[in-house]
């Protein structure tokens, strides 16, 4: 069984930063793949970054250039830096990961979300 916990929303002015860290723990051999969703009230979920295990990174073009997605495989975590936030960047975020269990089962799982308002 793989859990997982998100943390660091909160409120901030534009302009402001603040960083998402999605943490794994359980029967974890590997984790192929980290992404970072959001949902704004009224909005179908979006895909705002992943990276996979090699570290490469991909971004929804309305981020691009502001935030920016790692991970520490050591600590089966993952982080989103966001950097000169919008009020258009409100939305609760939520985690994503797909690896294998110890048992080389796959799996895929959802953070419970973690709400970031960004104030004008």
């Amino acid at each position: 069984q793989v859990q997982l916990v998100e943390s660091g929303g909160g409120s901030v002015q534009a302009g402001g930063s603040l960083t998402l860290s999605c943490a794994a723990s359980g029967n974890i051999y590997n984790i192929k793949y980290h992404g970072w969703y959001r949902q704004a009230p009224g909005k179908q979920r979006e895909l705002v970054a992943t990276i996979n295990t090699s570290g490469a990174a991909n971004y929804a073009d309305s981020v691009k250039g502001r935030f920016t997605i790692s991970r520490d495989n050591a600590k089966n975590t993952a982080y989103l830096q966001m950097n000169n936030l919008k009020p258009e960047d409100t939305a609760v975020y939520y985690c994503n990961i797909d690896g294998l269990t110890n048992i080389l089962r796959g799996f895929n799982n959802w953070g419970q979300g973690t709400q970031v308002t960004v104030s004008s």
